[in-house]
């Protein structure tokens, strides 16, 4: 029995021993971050804020890759079918988990196919318009709408994004109509938007705050629960005679689904040493974003739950990207 057992410790030892941890080496080599929206808007500038960082900690490059096109599918299913070493990441928005309830079909699975690496940030989105539109608020935007012929006009990023069924959300509430003409990405978005090529456009705080601080956009409200410091003077959609209406953005990293896990623990505690730096949580809430920084698992539960609430809203809007 004593020889077995020592056999037995042998055998594990050297197993052990023989088989390194797959992270060890890592990184070896640049990270790239898949964006799958144009370079310029909310995405691609915590992309990069959250890049610049890491790679100063991690001492290897972080190469921001955009991707854009298809609501964020294009660069997801990039990841999704990349080697799960670690060194192919996507930086995405909540867009993520509402595709399968706007898409007839997808080549990955939002959930099972990925490794949530870590929450990066939270943030609302604001209604906008350009400067001249008469309306001056949530109720009066609703009532000239109703009063054109055809409806207004509203841009977003990409059919499918919380721009796009933050809109949709306040016409099932208020039952007006609004057309909705679909960009790729927020910066040619809010151009349209300051060019009046668009009546409307839902951009994230931290795309849409400049344009507004510099007069090319009004602001008529915000779409969290409470106001934003950072634009403490507009007031939420809720508090404009709706209750209940609520669209809360976010950014994350993920992985593909087979990474290993000590590849994926040693990604999440870099990235949220990241998201804890001083100087990025200033730079981000000059913009509006609150740093998350959660587990791995907690991302993964958000994400879940995430899921569930909007395939509620986009069953009862009718929207599609199909």
């Amino acid at each position: 029995m004593k020889l077995q057992a020592m056999r037995t410790l042998i055998t594990l030892v050297m197993a052990f021993v023989a088989v390194p941890a797959a992270g060890q080496n890592f990184p070896a080599k640049p990270v790239r971050f898949i964006v799958g929206l144009a370079p310029g808007g909310g995405t691609d500038t915590v992309a990069r804020m959250v890049g610049q960082k890491l790679a100063q900690n991690i001492k290897q490059q972080v190469i921001v890759d955009n991707r854009p096109g298809a609501s964020g599918n294009i660069a997801a299913e990039l990841v999704a079918q990349s080697a799960p070493d670690g060194y192919t990441l996507l930086v995405t928005t909540a867009s993520h988990v509402i595709n399968p309830a706007l898409y007839k079909k997808l080549n990955y699975d939002p959930i099972k196919d990925f490794a949530p690496v870590t929450q990066l940030t939270a943030q609302p989105y604001i209604f906008v318009v350009h400067p001249t539109m008469p309306a001056k608020n949530v109720k009066e935007f609703i009532t000239l709408a109703k009063s054109h012929k055809d409806g207004l006009t509203y841009a977003s990023s990409g059919a499918g994004l919380l721009g796009h069924l933050a809109m949709e959300l306040l016409k099932s509430m208020a039952n007006f109509e609004a057309t909705h003409i679909p960009y790729k990405g927020a910066a040619p978005a809010l151009m349209a938007t300051i060019s009046g090529e668009v009546d409307a456009f839902f951009p994230t705080i931290i795309s849409g705050t400049p344009q507004v601080k510099s007069g090319k956009l009004r602001a008529i409200a915000v779409t969290t629960k409470e106001r934003s410091p950072l634009l403490p003077n507009v007031p939420t959609v809720a508090e404009q005679g709706f209750p209940g209406y609520e669209v809360s953005g976010w950014y994350g990293l993920l992985a593909p689904a087979a990474v290993p896990k000590d590849v994926l623990a040693y990604l999440n505690t870099e990235t949220v040493k990241v998201l804890r730096d001083p100087e990025l949580k200033r730079r981000m809430g000059s913009q509006g974003a609150m740093p998350v920084g959660n587990t791995s698992e907690q991302f993964a539960a958000y994400m879940r739950s995430d899921a569930q609430k909007w395939a509620k809203v986009v069953k009862q809007s009718g929207a599609t990207a199909n």
